[in-house]
């Protein structure tokens, strides 16, 4: 089943055309990664499908409804969940309370018994419940970035999209959350935008290639590696940046 899909997707600034007629399928349950070169479109796509910015033209679609126009929290409220390149936790709150805010968005008459619940097992999942009363702005970068994405994970989504999620981790937590991903994939999709390609290739189970705001090819990640015109854009003879 279709989860997620686009048609003729388009974002012109002034002249520049950053994303140009992208056709693009996400069945339900895949963990598919968005790659390209800076300048490629990835985040100008991204902010379309999740309504933060107004496409040209083209349309979204999401579980078999057409959401092309809908403000991102109408978004979120169908099962959309999502991270961003700048984190955006309320750094004055703690841990717990930044999720638990998530929680309750999900949650129509929340009981504070089951948001503390969830709260205590999504901070576990990423691997900060032993920091849940520790002042977000107090956290480094990089655990700012795993606890946006216990956010996300509070609002139960059916579709979580990360965005250059491993920036600022040590390669440690890189690992770990290679292993978080491997673990996500089999609950929900996972539409990852990522430029650590060693993420990339261990997580993904299907590749999509941007290049100048248009789509050069997509596939699995063995076929990714060794495609042509994906080499000669910016691969190389080593991996993507």
């Amino acid at each position: 089943m279709t989860l997620l899909s686009t048609r003729g997707l388009s974002k012109n600034f002034g002249g520049l055309h950053a994303v140009e007629d992208v056709d693009f399928v996400l069945p339900e349950g895949q963990v598919r990664a968005l790659i390209g070169p800076n300048g490629a479109g990835k985040s100008t796509f991204v902010g379309m499908l999740c309504g933060r910015i107004r496409e040209t033209r083209g349309e979204v679609h999401f579980s078999g409804q057409d959401i092309t126009g809908l403000p991102a929290h109408r978004r979120i409220g169908l099962g959309m969940a999502y991270t961003f390149q700048i984190t955006s936790v309320f750094s004055r709150l703690s841990l717990h309370e930044n999720v638990a805010l998530a929680v309750r968005r999900n949650r129509e008459r929340p009981n504070r018994q089951e948001v503390d619940s969830k709260v205590g097992s999504v901070l576990e999942r990423v691997g900060l419940r032993d920091r849940s009363g520790q002042a977000a702005g107090d956290l480094s970068y990089g655990h700012q970035r795993l606890l946006e994405i216990a956010m996300g994970l509070g609002q139960e989504p059916r579709l979580f999209i990360l965005d250059e999620p491993t920036q600022g981790l040590a390669d440690s937590e890189v690992e770990s959350f290679k292993n978080l991903i491997r673990d996500l994939g089999r609950e929900i999709t996972i539409l990852l935008i990522e430029h650590n390609m060693s993420v990339v290739m261990e997580t993904a189970e299907y590749i999509t290639v941007l290049d100048s705001g248009a789509v050069l090819a997509e596939g699995k990640p063995a076929e990714i590696r060794a495609n042509p015109a994906v080499q000669a854009a910016y691969l190389g003879s080593g991996p993507p940046c």
